[in-house]
């Protein structure tokens, strides 16, 4: 068997509790500061602290305590939504640049040529007139022209063919070198102006007096002969359509180059404040205005230097790293004190942090360009916690990062908390309503109602204008959607790294319709039934006692699939009258009974059942004797010394209020099914003593279980099982029906 390497013994050693050596509660902890320091380090990485004392940080809609007075002078910037519509607006008023293409009129009077070309060897005097027609109709066809007799007889005639060349040669040497554009290229730009090149020249042109293909088909019909206009100008039409290039063509790299030229032009200011002016007012509202002016003297003082050194930056810097500590550390403190189980897994400290690393990284680029405050995924990791663990868990998580991100230089003051506090809590409370991932819109509906809401309060208290709050619950729907959809997609690769098994996974499990459970019934369908039975018994003492019904009726549906192996070994399963243990040994018969366990974790690892579930297979019998076996070997051979181990249950015992509780309903339910007169009474009676002896054994004594607790569970017990085993009606018999009656009747208890 190959030693285990050093990384994976120092993980071992980390997933596990570290004892009472100081050297192992040293690497134990310190691990997991050192995990605490690297996120605070990371946090400050990603939002690097503003080093300037004081620095005003005011939202829009407070009022300002006292005067803000500029102590250089700066100019206002305009904000990049503000320059970028200036900007738009300015290269949208550039005309377009169309080029005159002279090899266009040469271009299109060769292939008119060309085409006339075929109908005067079609229609020679010596071509038999009917093979002349086909052959001018084939010509037309070939050139997506569709002939018609007219179009048969103008192109048969030398006459109208001339007339037709004559025509057509006139309108593309006039008008073709005056310019003519595609319409469709026109239409693509709203300017009233073209900027028209021709060679080294250029001039401003009315896009009214650009000539198009439609004008140059109509005006080119008054080159033909007024007595054949009618007949000839619907063909010539048609070929100029079918031969039409533009001669004057946009330029569009010519014309973004001038734009791009027209947008750097606009200026990225709109004012100054002097030095000793007021930006903002002591006990004025602070609106967009004031907002702008704020900014634009934070950027002056960085161009300066002024954010970027000086005496108090590293202190500032150190208190900052200092607040992400302590803040981060809150909840660490509370997974310490008040989740053992999570503090002590090295592997859902690692979660935990990667979740604190995708929310902070997001969000610094949230804040970076200035996006709105609803982006913020908080809703993610909170879905997340509170389905790995519970909502409770989620809701102080989400809290300790709202008030983590509230402290950052681009997110101070109330709209982030809220914002998050709300959006992050609507998140952790909304898994009690949803029991599968089906209804993740369930999850999308609350966050958005929360983040509506928060938009809404803010939006009144601040006298935002209601087109701003509808933006802002519209981008809090957005983020809904994508922290839902993204929690839930990632779901089974957080359950696989953390090894938590989720409420969702568990109700998949208990699908009856699960292969190994069909395999269970098929193949052993009394140890089947006898699991469906005692997990009713289970799953109603569990919620007497607040554990977790669901675990407890799902892990006591498997705890029984390694009799599949051999079912007919278990009493349950036996329908003849002999038992095939009356032919075995003692010690095989126990190692049979015994090894059931064994098979149990077999098939668990085979079709991946979590570890949950693995342990009500391996505790529900715990290390209890098998002492039936062991008494009769004793019997046949009492000078014999026998093997405890042999004739004893592989264990552990139970760790769990869950697994005790199968423990207990296991052994109460196969008793109850053979007890003589199941009364009430009598049913205490054995309830109590089957928990008695457990509690006698031992086999209780790892459990978390109060002395209420395992009173509720009795309680619980006997409630269930008198409601099973109660005793029938005797109803006195029917007497038989007349032998002329048609039917039959009866009843049943």
């Amino acid at each position: 068997m190959a030693r285990p390497t050093s990384f994976e013994s120092l993980r071992e050693r980390l997933e596990r509790a570290p004892g009472a050596s100081w050297p192992a509660r040293l690497v134990h902890h310190g691990a997991r500061v050192l995990v605490l320091i690297a996120l605070a380090l990371a946090v400050q990485l990603f939002f690097p602290v503003a080093p300037v004392p004081d620095f005003p940080i005011l939202e829009r809609g407070v009022v300002a305590d006292e005067d803000i007075i500029a102590e250089v002078a700066f100019p206002i910037l305009k904000s990049d939504d503000e320059l970028a519509r200036e900007r738009e607006d300015v290269a949208a008023g550039v005309p377009p640049i169309f080029v005159y293409d002279e090899s266009a009129v040469d271009s299109v009077q060769s292939r008119v040529h060309a085409f006339l070309a075929h109908f005067d060897s079609a229609a020679a005097p010596r071509t038999e007139e009917g093979r002349s027609r086909v052959r001018v109709r084939e010509l037309l066809r070939s050139y997506g022209i569709t002939p018609n007799e007219g179009f048969v007889d103008i192109l048969r005639s030398s006459v109208d063919r001339t007339m037709l060349r004559f025509a057509l040669d006139r309108a593309i040497e006039t008008m073709m070198p005056q310019g003519i554009a595609a319409t469709a290229a026109l239409d693509e730009h709203a300017s009233q102006q073209i900027r028209l090149r021709r060679g080294d020249s250029e001039q401003l042109v009315a896009r009214d007096e650009v000539l198009t293909g439609r004008r140059f088909y109509e005006t080119a019909a008054s080159y033909l002969p007024e007595r054949r206009r009618a007949q000839l100008s619907e063909l010539q039409r048609l070929i100029l359509i079918r031969f039409f290039e533009p001669s004057i063509r946009y330029h569009e790299t010519a014309t973004e180059a001038m734009r791009d030229r027209a947008r750097a032009a606009v200026t990225t200011t709109k004012g100054e404040v002097l030095r000793g002016e007021k930006i903002v007012g002591a006990h004025e509202q602070v609106r967009e205005a004031e907002l702008e002016r704020l900014r634009s003297y934070r950027a002056a003082l960085a161009a300066m230097g002024r954010l970027e050194s000086g005496p108090t930056h590293a202190p500032r810097a150190f208190a900052a790293l200092m607040y992400n500590f302590f803040v981060l550390g809150i909840f660490g403190l509370l997974l310490y004190f008040y989740r053992a189980p999570v503090y002590t897994s090295f592997r859902k400290i690692l979660m935990l942090a990667f979740l604190v690393l995708l929310l902070t990284s997001v969000s610094a680029v949230i804040g970076a360009r200035d996006w709105p405050a609803e982006l913020i995924p908080i809703a993610l990791p909170a879905l997340a916690v509170a389905v790995l663990w519970d909502g409770r868990m989620a809701l102080i998580f989400s809290l300790v990062l709202s008030v983590l991100l509230a402290g950052q230089t681009p997110f101070v003051g109330m709209s982030v908390l809220f914002t998050c506090v709300m959006a992050g809590a609507a998140a952790s409370m909304s898994v009690r309503v949803v029991r599968s991932r089906a209804q993740t819109w369930m999850f999308i509906a609350v966050i958005a109602l929360a983040y509506a809401a928060a938009a809404i309060t803010l939006g009144v208290l601040r006298q935002h204008a209601w087109i701003e709050i509808g933006t802002s619950i519209l981008w809090g729907i957005g983020s809904s959607v994508i922290s839902a959809l993204v929690a839930m997609g990632t779901l089974p690769l957080f359950e696989a790294f953390t090894r938590v098994t989720t409420p969702q996974t568990l109700l998949e499990l208990g699908d009856l319709n699960r292969p190994l459970l069909q395999r269970l019934r098929k193949e052993a369908p009394g140890t089947f039934a006898h699991s469906i039975s005692v997990a009713g018994i289970a799953e109603g003492a569990a919620r007497a006692i607040d554990a977790d019904a669901l675990l407890t009726r799902v892990g006591t549906y498997y705890h029984d699939v390694g009799k599949i192996g051999k079912p007919q070994y278990f009493i349950e399963n036996q329908h003849q009258s002999r038992n095939p243990h009356d032919r075995l040994k003692p010690s095989t018969s126990a190692s049979i009974v015994r090894n059931h366990v064994l098979e149990g974790l077999r098939l668990a690892e085979e079709h991946r059942l979590p570890d949950v579930i693995k342990a009500f297979i391996a505790e529900h019998h715990g290390t209890q004797h098998i002492s039936f076996f062991y008494d009769q070997a004793q019997k046949q051979n009492p000078e014999a010394e026998l093997e405890p181990a042999a004739y004893a249950y592989p264990g552990p015992r139970p760790q769990s209020k869950e697994t005790a509780i199968l423990m207990l309903a296991d052994s109460v339910e196969s008793a109850a099914r053979v007890l003589q007169d199941p009364t009430p009474e009598r049913i205490r009676e054995l309830v109590d003593r089957i928990v008695e002896g457990k509690i006698a054994d031992g086999q209780l004594e790892d459990t978390p279980l109060t002395f209420r607790e395992i009173r509720l569970i009795k309680n619980e017990f006997v409630n269930v099982l008198s409601g099973m085993f109660h005793q029938r009606i005797d109803y006195p018999p029917r007497p038989e029906p007349a032998p002329a009656a048609t039917g039959a009747g009866g009843a049943s208890g």
